[in-house]
């Protein structure tokens, strides 16, 4: 089995678009799976829903497709504001509907963070303001107990594509489509910086037992996506989009 792993595309539709004639070019995938945070952000998250929606993605739930799909438009961040405020109630319904954790394929199993927090950092932890790698130990406690049969577990909401080696079960973070770097300043605050302002995803071969990963980051017209943050106030985003970092 083939399958495209994409993350927090976060309402970039020129990244995913970018990213989906990519894998095209590559021969596609068998199944094309989503770890969420599909839509939130000031660029375009109606045309990102409306891709989406004809994708045919097994999609897990993000913490902002929950924040979006179940929140009182009051209580939600401007960001997530304005993408509520760009969707219909249908695809609001969709995105809080989602489910939190799904099994891909046999031994395969995805969500956007934890298996029970959507806003936990699985593979890393926060160091002098920044997101590094943590120790195996801690990740495997982060992951806790999981069924003898998993082999691989797919994660996203850091943004940084990486992957750690627990035992027998591989952990698979793909990285970040839509937003290469992000700014967070409640405590403990950091940021995350995937260092390039490519869109990136993960092709995986999966034979039941090993699995072969590409790590791939795309070229795509990131100085659009930046101006269209910069058009709805956001110049944190447009920086993220620009360079891949965040002052």
């Amino acid at each position: 089995m083939r399958i495209a792993v994409i993350a927090d595309i976060h309402g970039n539709a020129l990244a995913l678009e970018a990213v989906l004639a990519d894998l095209e070019r590559r021969g596609g995938a068998d199944r094309i799976v989503d770890l969420g945070d599909c839509a939130s952000g000031p660029l375009w998250p109606a045309e990102t829903m409306a891709r989406l929606e004809g994708l045919g993605a097994l999609t897990v739930r993000g913490n902002h497709d929950r924040w979006v799909g179940m929140l009182a438009p009051e209580a939600m961040s401007p960001v997530d504001r304005f993408t509520h405020d760009a969707l219909t109630p249908a695809q609001h319904s969709r995105l809080g509907a989602l489910p939190i954790i799904a099994d891909v394929a046999p031994g395969i199993l995805a969500f956007h963070a934890g298996p029970e927090d959507d806003c936990l950092y699985l593979i890393d932890k926060v160091v002098e303001g920044e997101l590094v790698r943590d120790r195996p130990e801690a990740i495997a406690s982060r992951l806790g107990r999981l069924d003898p049969a998993v082999r691989l577990v797919l994660c996203g909401h850091s943004h940084r594509p990486d992957c750690a080696q627990l035992g027998d079960v591989l952990v698979v973070n793909p990285g970040s489509v839509g937003l290469p770097a992000y700014k967070v300043t409640e405590a403990p605050a950091h940021v995350s910086e995937s260092g390039a302002p490519f869109a990136r995803y993960v092709i995986l071969d999966w034979d039941g037992a090993t699995p072969r990963l590409d790590f791939i980051a795309v070229p795509y017209a990131h100085e659009e996506a930046a101006r269209q943050a910069e058009a709805h106030r956001s110049p944190g985003w447009a920086e993220a989009l620009r360079t891949g970092r965040r002052k």
